[in-house]
């Protein structure tokens, strides 16, 4: 079942296409990472999912049904502008936050406690937030974004302000949360946690999808036809016209050979691995897919070029 399906969506503001005809699916369950560069057309999209602005034509589903209002309460959204009211002690504002999303006191005050003990906030409970740490203070909103169990949340760049302990914290608790049910969707410019996090994706470039898929397919399909070799005697591997060439070739700490190839036109990786395993003493052959960054910036490139 899909959680989301946008069909044909068109945003303008005035003088400005935010949206031109975008259409995506994300399955329930998914953790689905909506990618591009700033000013693509990212947080205009959120922001109708949200029920903060309406398509101008086009229409959202949610669950198989025309989107409504009721259904922002089944959405955790932390925006990438955080806003928390300063002079609120932290458990009362998340409290406060949980009932407005539906829940009983009970049941936030509850879920406030355990929050606050996984993210060692505990003895912040009744501390104003103005008297937090920035990174706290993003820990806070983020608890305040998901306390409510939404069927949907939506991160916005959620690992701005965040060191790499806190921001791997961070991500531990979004595929916890992914884990239990939740659908996720994750706009963020931090290509290696969408290679950690997310399923699949859409690249969005002017206001319009470029690229959609499988994470791993996606990567696939920029393969560069790059291959890891892991030799075990100290014998550099030498290219072969016709067959790859090589692009690396260094010793390792074993005594072997770790290179780089790149396997030329029409070949198939069955011959390539079947001459380097008669000639040379092969212990490991593995292809290099370009990583979400590489791929990112080259569909980005390529489509700026054709512009």
């Amino acid at each position: 079942m899909n959680f989301i399906e946008v069909k044909n969506v068109v945003k303008q503001y005035a003088g400005h296409r935010a949206l031109d005809d975008v259409s995506l699916t994300v399955p329930q369950g998914c953790t689905y990472g909506l990618l591009g560069p700033n000013g693509a057309g990212k947080t205009s999209l959120i922001r109708i999912l949200n029920r903060i602005t309406q398509p101008d034509s086009g229409e959202v589903l949610f669950c198989g049904k025309p989107q409504s209002d009721a259904d922002v309460r089944n959405i955790g959204y932390l925006p990438e502008e955080r806003g928390l009211y300063k002079k609120m002690k932290v458990a009362e504002q998340i409290i406060y936050l949980g009932r407005l999303k539906g829940m009983s006191r009970s049941d936030a005050m509850a879920a406030t406690d355990e929050w606050l003990r996984r993210f060692d906030l505990t003895e912040w409970r009744n501390k104003p937030i103005e008297a937090l740490s920035k990174g706290m203070a993003q820990k806070v909103q983020f608890i305040a974004t998901v306390i409510h169990r939404p069927g949907l949340l939506i991160f916005d760049e959620p690992f701005s302000g965040f060191d790499p302990v806190n921001a791997n914290q961070l991500k531990r608790e979004i595929l916890r949360l992914s884990d239990e049910g939740a659908t996720i969707l994750f706009s963020t410019h931090n290509m290696a946690s969408v290679e950690e996090v997310c399923e699949r994706i859409t690249l969005i470039n002017h206001s319009r999808v470029v690229l959609e898929g499988d994470v791993t397919d996606v990567r696939r399909r920029y393969s560069k036809h790059l291959y890891e070799i892991e030799l075990t005697t100290a014998e550099p591997l030498a290219p072969v016209e016709g067959l790859f060439s090589v692009e690396a070739c260094t010793a390792t700490k074993a005594g072997g050979i770790h290179a780089e190839i790149r396997l030329s036109e029409g070949v198939a990786t069955r011959d390539a691995i079947a001459y380097i395993n008669s000639n040379y003493e092969l212990a490991g052959f593995s292809e290099k897919l370009p990583t979400m960054n590489e791929v990112f910036i080259e569909t980005v490139q390529r489509k700026e070029a054709t512009a």
